[in-house]
């Protein structure tokens, strides 16, 4: 059965030691990992986990996911039975509803992408055999790429993306002259798409980015009779999972492509590594190269024009 490569499970004190010794007896390697309580792997049960401090948290990772979850963390730690049973914990998840989340909102370089996904009951139950969940939770990016595709291809599925490439992000940055503002037109425009392709559709879900009132508004803007939904964690919903995977995927490939037309690896984010080639690009190019390749209101701008 597959299911999720990856998990993160608030664990207490006394669960993280409780779990130290059940993995102890199992007979998992354990090694040092910064910023962690332990970590410890088991070849032939594919599985790793790590505890870390802060929280603290467990963050378990492998092929073995799903049944370390099932058989170990589940009865043995904490006491409570989500993994087979998403649809009894959140029954509004095998509903149809579109869900929408956004990717590249922290990153200098690179687009801002709004992705939304319709899904109901068979869908929902596709996506999380595929392992489908929380871009965030993934690391690699072929993986990405290969859960992008089996979205894309599942049976039903309607989907839609919106891409605000650094041109386009930063012409619309002086126009709305907030994020948030800016974000909420991005999500309100990706659910009245949705809403042309499947009219049916009663409820659409938004991880909470800033005030109700703002994606609302924007949502007002469109004239859709539809039922909004936001709320924080959103991404445990498999449709906002989807949507933030087709998010992700959309960014990467971006990334990729510039980083080959610019001769120059791209990192993510907004720290040291962006100033360093940052200070490259501008160094060779011009700071006008700024653009057409970054988000021109971050600090990280005003520092390599300065």
């Amino acid at each position: 059965m597959s299911g999720p490569t990856s998990h993160t499970e608030p664990l207490t004190l006394d669960q993280a030691e409780k779990l130290r010794g059940i993995l102890e007896r199992k007979g998992f390697t354990f090694s040092a990992k910064p910023y962690s309580i332990y970590s410890a792997a088991k070849k032939s049960e594919n599985v790793n986990v790590t505890v870390y401090e802060k929280g603290p948290k467990v963050l378990i990772q492998g092929k073995g996911t799903r049944e370390f979850l099932e058989f170990v963390l589940e009865p043995e730690i904490t006491g409570k039975a989500v993994i087979g049973y998403e649809a009894v914990h959140n029954p509004e998840m095998n509903a149809p509803h579109f869900g929408i989340d956004e990717s590249g909102k922290g990153d200098f370089f690179g687009p801002l992408v709004v992705a939304g996904v319709y899904t109901d009951e068979s869908m929902a139950a596709g996506l999380i055999a595929a392992g489908v969940q929380d871009s965030k939770a993934i690391k690699s990016d072929r993986k990405i790429r290969d859960l992008a595709k089996k979205i894309r291809e599942t049976p039903g599925i309607a989907y839609d993306v919106l891409e605000l490439r650094p041109e386009t992000y930063n012409r619309l940055y002086a126009k709305f002259g907030n994020l948030n503002q800016m974000l909420a037109w991005g999500h309100a425009t990706v659910i009245a798409n949705l809403h042309q392709k499947r009219p049916d559709c009663p409820r659409a879900l938004s991880d909470q980015f800033a005030n109700p009132r703002v994606l609302k508004q924007a949502l007002g803007r469109q004239k859709i009779a539809i039922e909004l939904e936001q709320k924080t964690k959103a991404e445990s919903d498999v449709a906002v999972a989807a949507a933030s995977i087709l998010a992700r995927d959309h960014f990467v490939r971006w990334m990729d492509r510039a980083s080959t037309d610019q001769r120059v690896m791209m990192p993510r984010g907004a720290g040291p590594k962006v100033l360093t080639v940052g200070r490259q690009l501008v160094e060779r190019e011009g700071s006008q190269i700024l653009e057409s390749v970054a988000k021109l209101h971050f600090r990280t701008a005003s520092q390599l024009t300065n």
